[in-house]
């Protein structure tokens, strides 16, 4: 029998689950990490220990569901999704903490963006109203409050948290067009990062990690015992939901409760703005 290592990397902990051909669980294993508040409506996560918990929860799953590498055939990734990393490549070294979500840091860089003028712009290529939620003003406040970053932008990877795993795993920097249409920087017409909204964010393309495909070649190989396992599907968490509960037909709804509460529609094959 085939199994597969699914890595669920969520706002408040990991969990790693080991999937047989019948899509039983037959191993699990969860990990909490900090939540860290610097000032109020601030947070952020370590992403050393998000690493030390993915792969920890990895082999305890694997260990769990009573069964060596050789047996795992590919790994899954869903994660929690606006999340964002920076990270030097050549060492592989993140450049201070991870900037959640929920954060609220920049709430007055935002509005400034939409004083300037973008706010239609914005929505009209990536189908995003202009908030701190997403991920591309976290970007902006780290490239403005981190000297590190200034100096060495030819050597900085950002990413989505899928990016961060995908990098420590298998050296790839590459993410899918769920969370990339997460960052307030990826055109959802051309499905491509978009230059224009890259220049008004000041971020550099080649710092963001490729939009690779799912269901083509793997996002990268995960080697393990002498074992090369592919990573062959990546979805951030609320599309990871919405696919799970088999939505595939346009208008079909998944709610789903965790950290908070998200609401998904399936629109079919054309962006609805």
């Amino acid at each position: 029998m085939n199994y597969v290592l699914t890595i669920d990397q969520g706002t408040s902990s990991t969990r790693s689950l080991v999937l047989d051909e019948n899509a039983s669980i037959v191993g699990v294993s969860q990990k909490e990490h900090r939540q860290i508040y610097p000032k109020a409506a601030w947070v952020e996560h370590d992403p050393l220990e998000i690493k030390t918990n993915v792969l920890a929860t990895m082999n305890e799953a694997v260990k769990n569901a009573k069964l060596s590498w050789n047996d795992i055939s590919c790994i899954g990734i869903t994660n929690q999704r606006e999340t964002v990393v920076a990270w030097d490549k050549s060492s592989g070294m993140p450049q201070g903490n991870a900037i959640v979500w929920q954060c609220r840091r920049t709430a007055e860089m935002v509005n400034q963006l939409v004083d300037d003028g973008h706010k239609e712009l914005f929505h009209k290529k990536t189908g995003l109203v202009l908030d701190a939620y997403f991920s591309g003003t976290k970007i902006k406040w780290m490239l403005e409050n981190n000297p590190n970053l200034k100096d060495n932008l030819d050597n900085i990877a950002f990413g989505t948290i899928d990016s961060w795993i995908i990098s420590f795993l298998s050296g790839e920097h590459r993410t899918d067009a769920s969370n990339a249409s997460r960052t307030l920087l990826f055109n959802l017409n051309t499905m491509q990062w978009d230059d224009e909204l890259a220049e008004i964010i000041g971020v550099s393309l080649s710092s963001l990690p490729e939009v690779h495909p799912n269901g083509s070649e793997p996002f990268g190989i995960f080697n393990k015992e002498g074992n090369e396992i592919p990573i062959t599907g990546v979805l951030g968490d609320q599309q990871a939901a919405l696919f799970g509960h088999a939505a595939f037909k346009r208008g079909e709804v998944k709610s789903t409760y965790g950290t908070g509460n998200f609401i998904l529609m399936n629109t079919g094959h054309e962006p609805q703005f």
